[in-house]
């Protein structure tokens, strides 16, 4: 693992949707480092959360267009990670929010 395990998991998720996705099939999603791959991702989950991840799935999310005084500009792109975890496991993080 190149990078640290806080350099991988940038902040978690927490929206209607992901709160919704993580009661109905337990999956928990993080903003992660665009350099980061599904590996290092699962390696940092388990060794961070002290769980066992099942899944791991990545999507670029594409940086918005906004308005601004000076013209058009672009906010930056980011990478989202939904991890899946094995039957029975949970984050403690999440159970608060």
């Amino acid at each position: 693992m190149s990078q640290n395990v806080f350099q991988v998991l940038k902040r978690p998720l927490v929206t209607e949707k992901t709160t919704a996705a993580r009661e109905s099939t337990g999956d928990y999603a993080f903003e992660v480092d665009m350099a980061a791959n599904k590996i290092e991702i699962r390696a940092a989950v388990e060794k961070l959360f002290s769980v066992r991840v099942k899944d791991v799935r990545t999507a670029i999310v594409r940086g918005k267009f906004r308005r601004t005084r000076k013209g058009v500009g672009q906010k930056p792109n980011w990478k989202k990670a939904l991890v899946c975890l094995h039957e029975g496991e949970s984050i403690e993080f999440f159970q608060g929010i």
